[in-house]
């Protein structure tokens, strides 16, 4: 595990992973799946780095990974009553690396995805949304004009097609724009290396759709 920043919510400090290129200008904040902060995250967050966006990507678990679904599952249910703030405080610590005009996104991993859906309606800064198989709506959608970009698997028993459905239709509803790529041959975590479910092709695939979205939302990225 690489070297980790502090990042204060509150009373509290929590790890986060922080990687400035330089000259960069925008920026990216990632969030993990229920495993936590694992290498596969880290190595994500470094990809987006290299192709030279400022990077953060905040420990929800306080350190905490699992391996296994179910110890994940107890993880994700801890973590669900602090990831708000943790997030939060993200944007606004890769903001204050950036400098107050600095364009920013989002990215989330199943667990993350959710709040990366949600975090623009309370952080008008972050010009996209980024989802890797993971839905959630509500009337939040219409606090914020951020566009999304979801990457979902053609066979999810955590994310059933209806979900994406009502994901759609409720960013079609709150007037935002939403593009849905469905990756045939793939179930949840396919674009995590370190999971069985991997499917190289189709996470390369997702990335390089990932760039090109950062790309069009936040501009020249020095």
């Amino acid at each position: 595990m690489p070297e980790l920043d502090q990042l204060t919510v509150g009373d509290e400090t929590h790890r986060t992973y922080v990687r400035v290129p330089d000259g960069a200008t925008t920026g990216v904040v990632v969030l993990h799946a229920w495993w936590g902060l694992n290498d596969d995250v880290i190595a994500y967050a470094d990809r987006i780095a290299d192709a030279g966006y400022a990077v953060e990507a905040p420990d929800m678990f306080a350190g905490r990974i699992a391996t296994e679904p179910d110890d994940a599952d107890r993880l994700s249910q801890t973590g669900d009553k602090v990831a708000d703030g943790i997030v939060l405080a993200a944007v606004d610590h890769l903001a204050a690396r950036l400098g107050p005009d600095a364009p920013l996104a989002i990215v989330g991993f199943s667990f993350g995805a959710g709040y990366a859906i949600w975090a623009p309606s309370e952080k008008p800064r972050l010009g996209g949304s980024v989802v890797y198989y993971g839905a959630y709506a509500g009337e939040f959608l219409k606090r914020s004009n951020a566009p999304l970009l979801g990457h979902f698997a053609e066979d999810d028993p955590f994310t059933s097609e209806d979900e994406i459905r009502e994901l759609e239709e409720a960013f079609r509803a709150a007037g935002r724009q939403a593009t849905i790529h469905r990756y045939a041959g793939t179930g949840h975590w396919f674009a995590e290396p370190s999971r069985d479910a991997y499917r190289k092709d189709a996470a390369d695939l997702a990335f390089r759709r990932t760039l090109d979205f950062l790309g069009e939302q936040l501009g020249p990225k020095r």
